[in-house]
Protein backbone atom coordinates (compact mmCIF):
# COMPACT_ATOMS: atom_id res chain seq x y z
CA UNK A 1 0.00 0.00 0.00
CA UNK A 2 1.81 3.45 -1.07
CA UNK A 3 -1.31 6.34 -1.28
CA UNK A 4 -0.35 9.85 -1.21
CA UNK A 5 -2.65 12.09 0.76
CA UNK A 6 -3.36 14.23 -2.67
CA UNK A 7 -4.66 10.67 -4.64
CA UNK A 8 -7.07 9.80 -1.31
CA UNK A 9 -8.42 13.24 -1.13
CA UNK A 10 -9.29 12.93 -5.09
CA UNK A 11 -10.50 9.11 -4.80
CA UNK A 12 -12.30 9.72 -1.67
CA UNK A 13 -13.80 13.25 -3.17
CA UNK A 14 -12.74 14.69 0.16
CA UNK A 15 -11.05 17.63 1.27
CA UNK A 16 -7.54 17.92 2.09
CA UNK A 17 -6.28 20.18 5.43
CA UNK A 18 -2.45 19.89 5.20
CA UNK A 19 0.61 18.35 3.05
CA UNK A 20 -1.00 17.38 0.26
CA UNK A 21 2.43 15.52 -0.99
CA UNK A 22 2.09 13.20 2.44
CA UNK A 23 2.46 9.28 1.52
CA UNK A 24 0.84 6.66 3.89
CA UNK A 25 2.10 2.39 3.57
CA UNK A 26 -0.24 0.86 6.69
CA UNK A 27 -3.04 1.34 8.14
CA UNK A 28 -3.62 1.94 11.93
CA UNK A 29 -6.25 2.39 14.55
CA UNK A 30 -5.98 6.04 15.54
CA UNK A 31 -5.65 5.10 19.37
CA UNK A 32 -2.19 3.69 18.33
CA UNK A 33 -0.79 5.17 15.09
CA UNK A 34 2.26 5.76 13.63
CA UNK A 35 4.11 7.56 11.30
CA UNK A 36 3.31 6.63 7.78
CA UNK A 37 0.05 5.34 8.51
CA UNK A 38 -3.54 5.88 7.86
CA UNK A 39 -6.47 5.65 9.81
CA UNK A 40 -9.80 7.21 10.34
CA UNK A 41 -12.01 8.95 12.75
CA UNK A 42 -15.82 8.06 13.14
CA UNK A 43 -17.01 7.81 16.44
CA UNK A 44 -16.98 10.90 18.99
CA UNK A 45 -15.59 8.66 21.90
CA UNK A 46 -12.23 8.04 20.14
CA UNK A 47 -12.02 11.97 19.23
CA UNK A 48 -9.39 12.34 22.29
CA UNK A 49 -6.92 10.27 20.01
CA UNK A 50 -6.95 12.69 16.87
CA UNK A 51 -4.50 15.22 19.47
CA UNK A 52 -1.64 12.63 20.51
CA UNK A 53 -2.17 9.45 16.97
CA UNK A 54 1.05 9.41 15.10
CA UNK A 55 -0.69 8.34 12.42
CA UNK A 56 0.11 10.96 9.21
CA UNK A 57 -2.95 11.02 7.81
CA UNK A 58 -6.67 10.91 9.77
CA UNK A 59 -9.85 10.74 7.52
CA UNK A 60 -12.40 12.57 9.56
CA UNK A 61 -16.28 13.48 9.07
CA UNK A 62 -16.96 17.26 7.91
CA UNK A 63 -18.39 18.24 10.63
CA UNK A 64 -15.46 17.28 13.04
CA UNK A 65 -14.42 20.62 14.82
CA UNK A 66 -11.27 20.14 16.44
CA UNK A 67 -10.86 21.76 20.16
CA UNK A 68 -7.17 21.92 19.85
CA UNK A 69 -3.94 21.77 17.02
CA UNK A 70 -3.54 18.30 15.61
CA UNK A 71 -0.61 16.93 13.89
CA UNK A 72 -1.69 14.80 11.21
CA UNK A 73 -3.11 15.74 8.03
CA UNK A 74 -6.90 15.69 7.93
CA UNK A 75 -8.68 14.65 5.12
CA UNK A 76 -12.81 15.69 5.40
CA UNK A 77 -15.69 13.35 3.70
CA UNK A 78 -19.07 12.64 4.03
CA UNK A 79 -19.16 9.47 5.64
CA UNK A 80 -14.98 8.71 7.90
CA UNK A 81 -15.82 5.30 8.44
CA UNK A 82 -17.30 4.22 5.22
CA UNK A 83 -14.71 6.09 3.25
CA UNK A 84 -12.22 4.38 5.06
CA UNK A 85 -13.65 1.15 4.15
CA UNK A 86 -13.24 1.73 0.43
CA UNK A 87 -10.12 2.97 0.42
CA UNK A 88 -9.47 -0.41 1.99
CA UNK A 89 -11.65 -2.05 -0.58
CA UNK A 90 -9.49 -0.39 -3.46
CA UNK A 91 -6.01 -1.73 -1.51
CA UNK A 92 -7.68 -4.79 -1.22
CA UNK A 93 -8.19 -5.33 -5.15
CA UNK A 94 -4.69 -3.83 -5.89
CA UNK A 95 -2.74 -5.99 -3.52
CA UNK A 96 -4.08 -9.46 -5.47
CA UNK A 97 -2.94 -9.42 -9.20
CA UNK A 98 -1.92 -12.88 -9.52
CA UNK A 99 -3.56 -14.33 -13.21
CA UNK A 100 -2.64 -17.77 -14.54
CA UNK A 101 -2.72 -21.43 -13.61
CA UNK A 102 -0.61 -22.69 -11.27
CA UNK A 103 1.71 -26.01 -10.95
CA UNK A 104 0.16 -29.06 -9.55
CA UNK A 105 -3.67 -27.56 -10.46
CA UNK A 106 -6.43 -29.91 -12.42
CA UNK A 107 -8.47 -27.81 -15.16
CA UNK A 108 -10.51 -30.28 -17.43
CA UNK A 109 -9.98 -29.54 -20.74
CA UNK A 110 -13.87 -28.81 -21.70
CA UNK A 111 -13.68 -26.19 -18.91
CA UNK A 112 -13.75 -22.09 -20.09
CA UNK A 113 -11.67 -19.32 -18.36
CA UNK A 114 -12.20 -16.24 -18.75
CA UNK A 115 -9.47 -13.35 -19.16
CA UNK A 116 -7.08 -12.65 -16.19
CA UNK A 117 -8.17 -15.66 -14.17
CA UNK A 118 -5.89 -16.91 -11.14
CA UNK A 119 -5.77 -20.59 -10.17
CA UNK A 120 -3.97 -21.13 -7.23
CA UNK A 121 -2.21 -24.67 -7.05
CA UNK A 122 -4.06 -28.06 -6.08
CA UNK A 123 -7.28 -26.66 -7.46
CA UNK A 124 -9.05 -29.14 -9.05
CA UNK A 125 -11.91 -28.00 -11.87
CA UNK A 126 -14.04 -30.60 -13.51
CA UNK A 127 -15.86 -30.36 -16.73
CA UNK A 128 -18.04 -27.64 -18.40
CA UNK A 129 -17.00 -25.25 -15.40
CA UNK A 130 -17.52 -21.70 -17.24
CA UNK A 131 -14.68 -19.01 -15.26
CA UNK A 132 -15.40 -15.63 -16.38
CA UNK A 133 -12.65 -12.52 -16.63
CA UNK A 134 -10.60 -11.66 -13.27
CA UNK A 135 -11.80 -14.32 -11.22
CA UNK A 136 -9.13 -15.56 -8.54
CA UNK A 137 -9.13 -18.90 -6.99
CA UNK A 138 -7.16 -19.76 -4.21
CA UNK A 139 -5.25 -23.06 -3.76
CA UNK A 140 -7.06 -26.34 -2.63
CA UNK A 141 -10.52 -25.11 -4.08
CA UNK A 142 -12.51 -28.09 -6.04
CA UNK A 143 -15.32 -26.57 -8.69
CA UNK A 144 -17.56 -29.63 -10.14
CA UNK A 145 -18.94 -29.97 -13.10
CA UNK A 146 -20.88 -27.48 -14.76
CA UNK A 147 -20.57 -25.12 -12.16
CA UNK A 148 -20.55 -20.84 -13.42
CA UNK A 149 -18.44 -17.97 -11.99
CA UNK A 150 -19.21 -15.04 -12.73
CA UNK A 151 -16.56 -12.30 -13.24
CA UNK A 152 -14.53 -10.47 -10.77
CA UNK A 153 -15.47 -13.73 -8.13
CA UNK A 154 -12.53 -14.13 -5.65
CA UNK A 155 -12.81 -17.51 -3.96
CA UNK A 156 -10.73 -18.59 -1.00
CA UNK A 157 -8.34 -21.35 -0.33
CA UNK A 158 -10.51 -24.91 0.91
CA UNK A 159 -13.68 -23.93 -0.73
CA UNK A 160 -15.75 -26.74 -2.50
CA UNK A 161 -18.24 -25.95 -5.16
CA UNK A 162 -20.56 -29.13 -5.90
CA UNK A 163 -21.80 -29.87 -9.76
CA UNK A 164 -24.57 -27.68 -11.44
CA UNK A 165 -23.97 -24.85 -8.86
CA UNK A 166 -23.89 -20.79 -9.81
CA UNK A 167 -21.90 -17.88 -8.71
CA UNK A 168 -22.17 -14.44 -9.62
CA UNK A 169 -19.93 -11.47 -10.28
CA UNK A 170 -18.13 -9.81 -7.61
CA UNK A 171 -18.29 -12.45 -5.13
CA UNK A 172 -16.49 -13.45 -2.11
CA UNK A 173 -16.19 -16.48 -0.61
CA UNK A 174 -14.00 -17.30 2.06
CA UNK A 175 -12.01 -20.42 3.01
CA UNK A 176 -13.73 -23.64 3.90
CA UNK A 177 -16.95 -22.79 2.64
CA UNK A 178 -19.17 -25.36 1.24
CA UNK A 179 -21.48 -24.72 -1.63
CA UNK A 180 -23.98 -27.18 -3.21
CA UNK A 181 -23.51 -29.81 -0.54
CA UNK A 182 -27.10 -32.69 -0.10
CA UNK A 183 -30.16 -31.23 1.70
CA UNK A 184 -30.68 -32.82 4.64
CA UNK A 185 -33.44 -34.68 3.30
CA UNK A 186 -34.60 -38.34 4.77
CA UNK A 187 -37.84 -39.92 4.52
CA UNK A 188 -38.57 -42.60 7.67
CA UNK A 189 -39.43 -46.09 6.78
CA UNK A 190 -41.67 -48.74 8.26
CA UNK A 191 -38.80 -50.34 9.69
CA UNK A 192 -38.02 -47.36 12.09
CA UNK A 193 -35.00 -46.74 9.20
CA UNK A 194 -34.87 -43.94 7.30
CA UNK A 195 -34.28 -44.04 3.62
CA UNK A 196 -32.58 -41.02 1.62
CA UNK A 197 -34.27 -38.66 -0.85
CA UNK A 198 -31.80 -37.75 -3.51
CA UNK A 199 -31.27 -33.83 -4.00
CA UNK A 200 -31.50 -32.92 -7.42
CA UNK A 201 -31.65 -29.05 -7.59
CA UNK A 202 -28.48 -26.70 -7.03
CA UNK A 203 -27.52 -23.49 -5.40
CA UNK A 204 -27.67 -20.21 -6.90
CA UNK A 205 -25.68 -17.07 -5.32
CA UNK A 206 -26.06 -14.01 -7.06
CA UNK A 207 -24.09 -11.16 -8.13
CA UNK A 208 -22.11 -9.32 -4.55
CA UNK A 209 -22.36 -11.80 -2.40
CA UNK A 210 -20.26 -12.36 0.52
CA UNK A 211 -20.11 -15.54 2.67
CA UNK A 212 -17.73 -16.12 5.26
CA UNK A 213 -15.38 -19.16 6.28
CA UNK A 214 -16.64 -22.84 6.99
CA UNK A 215 -20.09 -21.68 6.11
CA UNK A 216 -23.17 -24.49 4.35
CA UNK A 217 -25.23 -24.21 1.61
CA UNK A 218 -27.13 -26.69 0.49
CA UNK A 219 -28.27 -27.79 -2.73
CA UNK A 220 -31.84 -27.98 -3.14
CA UNK A 221 -33.60 -30.97 -2.99
CA UNK A 222 -35.66 -29.82 -6.72
CA UNK A 223 -35.24 -26.41 -8.06
CA UNK A 224 -32.42 -24.10 -6.36
CA UNK A 225 -31.15 -22.76 -2.96
CA UNK A 226 -31.07 -19.16 -3.82
CA UNK A 227 -28.98 -16.25 -1.90
CA UNK A 228 -30.08 -13.45 -3.41
CA UNK A 229 -28.02 -10.31 -4.57
CA UNK A 230 -25.87 -8.38 -1.89
CA UNK A 231 -26.45 -10.91 0.82
CA UNK A 232 -23.62 -10.99 3.83
CA UNK A 233 -23.39 -14.42 5.10
CA UNK A 234 -20.79 -14.29 8.24
CA UNK A 235 -18.69 -17.52 9.42
CA UNK A 236 -20.22 -20.65 10.37
CA UNK A 237 -23.62 -20.52 8.72
CA UNK A 238 -26.21 -23.23 7.75
CA UNK A 239 -28.34 -22.59 5.11
CA UNK A 240 -30.85 -25.75 4.04
CA UNK A 241 -32.30 -26.97 0.82
CA UNK A 242 -34.70 -24.83 -1.23
CA UNK A 243 -34.22 -21.62 1.08
CA UNK A 244 -34.20 -18.28 -0.05
CA UNK A 245 -32.66 -14.85 1.34
CA UNK A 246 -33.23 -11.95 -0.15
CA UNK A 247 -31.18 -8.92 -1.75
CA UNK A 248 -29.65 -7.57 0.79
CA UNK A 249 -30.08 -9.62 4.14
CA UNK A 250 -27.13 -9.85 6.28
CA UNK A 251 -26.93 -13.05 8.82
CA UNK A 252 -24.18 -13.27 11.50
CA UNK A 253 -22.53 -16.28 12.82
CA UNK A 254 -23.46 -19.69 13.89
CA UNK A 255 -27.20 -19.07 12.29
CA UNK A 256 -29.42 -21.83 10.68
CA UNK A 257 -32.02 -21.48 8.45
CA UNK A 258 -34.42 -24.65 7.85
CA UNK A 259 -35.11 -26.20 4.89
CA UNK A 260 -37.11 -23.96 2.40
CA UNK A 261 -37.75 -21.11 4.69
CA UNK A 262 -38.15 -17.87 2.57
CA UNK A 263 -35.94 -14.50 4.29
CA UNK A 264 -37.13 -11.18 2.49
CA UNK A 265 -34.93 -8.10 1.45
CA UNK A 266 -32.75 -5.79 3.74
CA UNK A 267 -33.26 -8.39 7.07
CA UNK A 268 -30.84 -8.38 9.85
CA UNK A 269 -30.17 -11.58 11.99
CA UNK A 270 -28.15 -11.68 14.56
CA UNK A 271 -25.65 -14.23 15.59
CA UNK A 272 -27.13 -18.48 16.20
CA UNK A 273 -30.60 -17.19 15.15
CA UNK A 274 -32.37 -20.34 14.36
CA UNK A 275 -35.17 -20.53 11.78
CA UNK A 276 -37.67 -23.19 11.55
CA UNK A 277 -38.37 -24.82 8.51
CA UNK A 278 -41.03 -23.70 5.42
CA UNK A 279 -41.52 -19.91 6.78
CA UNK A 280 -41.66 -16.70 5.46
CA UNK A 281 -40.15 -13.49 6.80
CA UNK A 282 -40.90 -10.40 5.59
CA UNK A 283 -38.79 -7.56 3.96
CA UNK A 284 -36.96 -5.55 6.72
CA UNK A 285 -37.18 -7.72 9.56
CA UNK A 286 -34.50 -7.53 12.38
CA UNK A 287 -33.96 -10.64 14.56
CA UNK A 288 -31.94 -10.56 17.77
CA UNK A 289 -28.76 -13.29 19.23
CA UNK A 290 -30.09 -16.45 19.30
CA UNK A 291 -33.56 -16.28 18.80
CA UNK A 292 -35.98 -18.55 17.73
CA UNK A 293 -37.99 -18.15 14.86
CA UNK A 294 -40.86 -20.78 14.85
CA UNK A 295 -43.69 -19.40 12.95
CA UNK A 296 -43.76 -17.08 9.95
CA UNK A 297 -43.27 -13.07 10.53
CA UNK A 298 -45.70 -11.21 8.17
CA UNK A 299 -45.60 -7.25 9.34
CA UNK A 300 -42.42 -5.79 7.36
CA UNK A 301 -39.68 -4.34 9.58
CA UNK A 302 -40.55 -6.33 12.86
CA UNK A 303 -37.69 -6.11 15.46
CA UNK A 304 -37.78 -9.86 17.78
CA UNK A 305 -36.01 -11.20 20.33
CA UNK A 306 -36.15 -14.22 22.29
CA UNK A 307 -37.13 -17.89 22.19
CA UNK A 308 -39.50 -18.30 20.59
CA UNK A 309 -39.01 -15.06 19.33
CA UNK A 310 -41.58 -12.04 20.19
CA UNK A 311 -41.87 -8.52 19.17
CA UNK A 312 -38.82 -6.41 20.80
CA UNK A 313 -41.71 -4.25 23.17
CA UNK A 314 -43.04 -7.16 24.11
CA UNK A 315 -39.54 -8.87 24.83
CA UNK A 316 -38.57 -6.31 27.04
CA UNK A 317 -41.71 -5.60 28.76
CA UNK A 318 -42.00 -9.47 29.55
CA UNK A 319 -37.72 -9.50 30.67
CA UNK A 320 -38.85 -6.92 33.24
CA UNK A 321 -41.02 -9.72 35.08
CA UNK A 322 -38.36 -12.57 33.96
CA UNK A 323 -35.25 -11.10 36.00
CA UNK A 324 -37.94 -11.31 38.98
CA UNK A 325 -39.31 -14.41 38.60
CA UNK A 326 -37.16 -15.93 41.84
CA UNK A 327 -38.39 -12.98 44.31
CA UNK A 328 -41.95 -13.39 42.45
CA UNK A 329 -41.55 -17.53 43.19
CA UNK A 330 -40.89 -16.72 46.98
CA UNK A 331 -43.54 -13.76 47.80
CA UNK A 332 -46.05 -16.49 45.90
CA UNK A 333 -44.84 -19.26 48.29
CA UNK A 334 -45.40 -16.90 50.85
CA UNK A 335 -48.64 -15.49 49.84
CA UNK A 336 -49.60 -19.49 49.78
CA UNK A 337 -48.16 -20.18 53.19
CA UNK A 338 -50.42 -16.86 54.84
CA UNK A 339 -53.61 -17.95 52.82
CA UNK A 340 -52.81 -22.17 54.12
CA UNK A 341 -53.09 -20.63 57.58
CA UNK A 342 -55.91 -18.46 57.65
CA UNK A 343 -58.07 -21.29 56.22
CA UNK A 344 -57.12 -22.92 59.21
CA UNK A 345 -58.21 -20.04 61.50
CA UNK A 346 -61.25 -19.89 59.63
CA UNK A 347 -62.48 -23.08 60.11
CA UNK A 348 -61.76 -23.16 63.89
Amino acid sequence: MEFTAKYIAEYLNGEIEGREDLTVYDVSRIEDGKPGTLTFLANNQYSKYIYTTNASIVIVNNDFVPEKAVKPTLIRVKEAYQAFASLLELYNKNDFTKVGVEEFCFVDKSAKLGEKVYVGSFSYICENVIIGSNVKILPHVYIGKDVEIKDNTKIYPGVKIYNDCKIGSGCIIHAGTVIGSDGFGFAPTSDHDFMKIPQLGNVIIEDNVEIGANASIDRATMGSTIIRKGVKLDNLIQVAHNVEIGENTVISAQAGISGSSKIGKNCMLGGQVGVAGHLQIADGVKIGAQAGILSDIKPKGTTLLGSPAINIKDYHRSYIYFKRLPELSKNIDMLTKEIEELKKKLNC
